[in-house]
């Protein structure tokens, strides 16, 4: 007899100040700003508003953490211990993670449960396991002399994370962060600092030595500017959007910090008429709905073969007719509100502009509910490449499909954006599956499957989708720095 699982109880909110130098302490200015319950638009709690004080502050334990402290003398096993001791952690207070993360974003907890927190622990064992793998090599040079390399931390990082998977991306920064030796100057989403805040005080519960993780929550314009301009930060990675990547390129170039971005997207999806239909459609509405279309990577471009195109449609506005919207914290839940109420407001503009341009809005276009910041499952078909909800990105629930004919016109359409964060191909064909990978320019390319994430897997973009990469051995590099060293045998 099947059992319904009970609606998650609400997590206690235990850590709302800054976290530096091991210790919890208030912003110096007694600022603190509310972060939201989207899914009720009521004030969870009460947050330190960090700024440029508290950024030297936290730049300045950092650095001295990486310095002189016990960090700096610590084996490469030891950094990988304490890595495998704070995975282990986050996975034995998962459940408390997960509410968490539900309550303060948004998503449904049955993703927070199957994705979010699987991953996080996933990446963060990962990276420990590399932590004593870390190596140079020796040059045979002429004369001699013996030359080798060392791999070194860069040193004092500064992270910038965004909202749509808080602790995820904590993950993907701490881990290779931490394998490589750097300390941490992190800056959470002010929508979204509670699981940050909460997985710092597990770090300090595995051991990591005071000031080599410090989180200060707070806004972009005073908090996040104030890590890029600090001379005492060596590295800034951002995740997020183009635009606030170029204000960070200008600000960075005082100081030559070195730089990774990983940006957003409009991804082409692509489904030829020789694919598995059943796979197909499921893997377009989950690589586009899922997380409320809220990833960087969402499948947003629907490009479809004429010849499947009217079937595939109706089997997407039937997927969108049936699914749950609700409390994000019931696991029966399918999706949840939007993280606030800008984005709120930006895709509900997507929407008109999509309905002005002319295209078709077969389900959704309206909010759901009474409170939230609830949209309905959106699916526009009769899209041209012109329109705006095919050209920019979105990042909410709404489904553009675009049909197509030709393949080498299909390329010339998919590769015809300013973005090249990622993409997919369905088909039977192997042949066809490798040309379009190859074709498509993309840093990630998907066939046959949609939002496959592995820690060992790179994943970054091309052109304004990013530079540098996260996740795997390329992840690591950024946070290394090689160190030749040349001694003379004579």
């Amino acid at each position: 007899m099947a059992t319904v699982s009970p609606v998650a109880a609400l997590p206690k909110i235990k850590h709302t100040q800054c976290f530096i130098g091991g210790r919890w302490v208030d912003s110096l200015s007694g600022k603190t700003f509310e972060t939201v319950n989207p899914a009720t638009e009521e004030v969870i709690a009460t947050v330190a508003e960090g700024d440029a004080a508290d950024v030297d502050v936290a730049a300045k334990a950092a650095r001295d953490a990486f310095e002189s402290g016990e960090w700096r003398k610590m084996s490469a096993r030891e950094r990988g211990r304490l890595l495998y001791r704070l995975a282990d952690l986050i996975e034995e207070n998962q459940e408390y993670l997960a509410a968490l993360e539900s309550l303060d974003n948004g998503k449904p907890i049955r993703d927070s449960r199957a994705a979010d927190l699987p991953l996080t622990i996933q990446c963060l064992r990962y990276y420990a396991g590399y932590a004593d793998k870390i190596h140079g090599y020796t040059i045979p040079i002429d004369g001699n002399f013996l030359c080798y390399t060392r791999k070194v931390p860069t040193g004092v990082v500064g992270q910038i994370i965004p909202w749509n998977f808080p602790m995820l991306m904590t993950a993907w920064k701490w881990g290779p962060a931490l394998t490589a030796g750097c300390t941490i100057v992190m800056k959470p989403a002010e929508q979204t600092p509670l699981t940050c805040l909460a997985m710092a005080a597990l770090a300090q519960e595995a051991g990591f030595p005071d000031g080599v993780i410090n989180v200060v929550p707070g806004f972009g314009p005073t908090a996040g500017a104030a890590v890029v301009r600090h001379p005492l930060i060596d590295k800034i990675a951002f995740t997020g959007e183009h635009r606030t990547a170029q204000i960070i390129m200008r600000d960075a170039s005082e100081t030559l910090k070195r730089l990774t971005f990983e940006l957003g997207g409009k991804s082409p999806n692509i489904v030829f008429d020789d694919c598995d239909l059943d796979a197909a459609v499921d893997g377009a509405h989950f690589g586009l709905y899922f997380n409320q279309g809220q990833c960087c990577c969402a499948g947003s471009r629907l490009f479809v073969h004429e010849a499947i195109h009217d079937k595939f449609v109706d089997r997407l506005v039937a997927k969108n007719q049936v699914r749950r919207l609700g409390n994000p914290l019931d696991p029966a839940t399918e999706q949840g509100p939007q993280v606030d109420q800008a984005q709120y407001d930006k895709i509900m503009s997507f929407v008109d502009k999509g309905k002005s341009e002319g295209a078709r809005c077969l389900t959704g276009g309206e909010r759901f509910g009474d409170r939230g910041f609830f949209v309905q499952p959106t699916l526009f078909e009769g899209v041209t490449d012109q329109m705006s909800i095919a050209s920019d990105e979105i990042f909410g629930p709404v489904l553009s499909v675009l049909k197509f004919r030709d393949m080498n016109d299909l390329i010339r359409r998919a590769n015809n954006t300013m973005y090249g964060l990622a993409a997919a191909v369905w088909t039977r064909d192997i042949k066809k599956a490798h040309y379009v990978a190859e074709q498509v320019r993309a840093g990630t390319v998907w066939v046959n499957c949609y939002n496959v994430f592995d820690a060992a897997a790179p994943f970054g973009g091309f052109k304004m989708s990013g530079s540098g990469r996260e996740l795997g051995e390329d992840g690591l590099k950024p946070y290394l720095e090689t160190k030749t060293v040349t001694m003379s045998l004579g």
